[in-house]
């Protein structure tokens, strides 16, 4: 294990007398018992490196004796053929190893030493969460099988901070997103599933072009979903790294996900993220939005296209997405345009843009003038522009990537038939790096701007901080991150 001192492993449910005392632990713990208990748990815990992990699976998966709750029937017909139940993917000398340096976040506890000190507590952070894996009723017998090879996997640290939708221009995002091969697989999806795609669209009133999209963006159409155990990717970033309490909930959620055996455990992988199927879904998400459409008793967004599509749809709708809106429109703005007004926060309706000069970029009229929208700018005043409706922001609830909800939208249009965009992208624009961007931030803070903590990561608040700076300065307040702006900051 990296940072820490190895140690020869012993096997949990091999040492003679730990399980008794895991069992009397986890009692007193739950029916009410002082702190002691907790300190007896950490004892056992130290005894061996994938002793924390077991005992998170095992309390979370039971029912608590003192309760004196019978498990429901499924359970039980879980566990009458263990067998059948292939194990979690376990470690691979083949895997991806971590680089050893230091996130480009700048977060403390993305540094390489915080990332080794974590590693080497790894165990003890999983068994501090066993009391809450156990209040979601995850037995001992799942823990047991479930938990035998997991390891943290560092490799995670090194994708932590570089999503793509944040370290890469606009345009090219869209170009690898939106290419035409995706296009033409996507056609080919929605004609093949005509039905499915028609009776999902009946049901939950979502565009069938934006599911397919979405399919399209999160795993070119199921062939780039990961093969990452997701039980293993959302237990390493529940206890290392700068998302820890997201990615406990979603460690948790995996395991609920497990035991209900909607997904077997050897199919229960994806990405580095632990977003798995072939619209990448969390965990979390899973158990908030996933159906079971195909009427086979098991919600399986996995192997089922009609699940998939069905429980991609139920997430939209869920989320408040508009039966019959567009997620938004490319619209060119008028020479005297006033960019302060490019602010998702304040909405205006379609009909009130139109009084402002913006008309849509390939001519035709805006369609619903009641509709509310919003003006983005992703590439500044030197880029394309666009009215993004609720649906848009619907979109984001599945990925908060402005850049992520684009791709969806556009690739959605080109699917039904649509052109690509008309304006031109700066692509001479040098984007800048995450070490630029957060030195952009703590500039504008020490100039008395708001942009709130410092993380590289360029969202609504930083840009209105840019555009104020910019109209300081006269230059145009469009509110992009470009060099030139980091250029005059650094002057001043």
């Amino acid at each position: 294990m990296a940072g820490g001192r190895e140690r020869q492993p012993i096997g949990l449910w091999q040492t003679n007398g730990v399980l008794s005392h895991v069992l009397h632990i986890t009692m007193r713990i739950h029916c009410g018992d002082n702190q002691q208990p907790r300190r007896l748990l950490m004892a056992i815990f130290r005894l061996s490196a994938g002793a924390a992990l077991a005992l998170l699976f095992g309390v979370g998966f039971g029912w608590s004796a003192c309760a004196q709750v019978s498990p429901p029937a499924w359970l039980g017909r879980l566990f009458q053929q263990p067998s059948a139940t292939a194990p979690v993917p376990a470690a691979r000398d083949s895997e991806p190893q971590w680089s050893g340096q230091s996130g480009a976040s700048g977060d403390p506890r993305m540094s390489a030493g915080a990332i080794r000190s974590a590693a080497a507590d790894f165990q003890n952070c999983i068994a501090a969460l066993a009391p809450q894996a156990e209040r979601r009723g995850i037995s001992l017998a799942a823990y047991q099988r479930l938990t035998a090879a997991l390891t943290p996997d560092l490799s995670i640290m090194d994708k932590l901070d570089a999503q793509p939708e944040f370290v890469k221009a606009p345009w090219d995002y869209l170009d690898l997103l939106v290419s035409d091969d995706r296009i033409a697989r996507g056609r080919e999806l929605l004609a093949q599933y005509a039905p499915t795609f028609a009776a999902v669209e009946r049901t939950y009133g979502v565009d069938r072009a934006i599911v397919a999209a979405i399919w399209g963006v999160e795993s070119k159409y199921g062939t780039m979903g990961g093969e990452r155990s997701v039980l293993r990717s959302t237990a390493t970033l529940a206890c290392i790294g700068r998302r820890q309490e997201f990615f406990r909930g979603e460690f948790l959620a995996a395991l609920e996900i497990l035991q209900r055996g909607d997904i077997p455990p050897d199919r229960l992988v994806g990405s580095w993220a632990g977003a798995f199927g072939p619209t990448q879904f969390m965990p979390t998400s899973f158990l908030r939005y996933a159906v079971d459409f195909d009427g086979d008793g098991r919600r399986n967004v996995v192997d089922s296209i009609a699940d998939v599509i069905a429980s991609t749809a139920n997430n939209l709708k869920t989320d408040g997405w508009v039966r019959g809106q567009n997620w938004g429109y490319e619209v060119v703005l008028p020479q005297s345009f006033d960019y302060r007004l490019a602010d998702s926060a304040r909405p205006m309706t379609v009909r009130q843009w139109q009084s402002l000069g913006v008309r849509r970029a390939d001519g035709k009229p805006l369609p619903r003038p009641a509709d509310r929208a919003g003006l983005l700018l992703p590439a500044g005043a030197r880029g394309p522009a666009f009215l993004t409706l609720d649906n848009f922001r619907v979109i984001m609830k599945y990925n908060p990537a402005e850049a992520y909800a684009l791709a969806i939208g556009h690739l959605a249009d080109r699917l039904r038939g649509g052109a690509p965009f008309v304006q031109s992208w700066p692509r001479d624009e040098r984007v800048l790096t995450l070490d630029e961007r957060y030195e952009l931030q703590q500039l504008l803070a020490q100039r008395g701007f708001r942009i709130g903590a410092p993380d590289g990561f360029i969202g609504p608040q930083t840009r209105f901080a840019i555009r104020d700076f910019q109209t300081s300065v006269g230059q145009i307040p469009d509110g992009f991150a470009s060099s030139e702006v980091l250029d005059r900051l650094r002057q001043r």
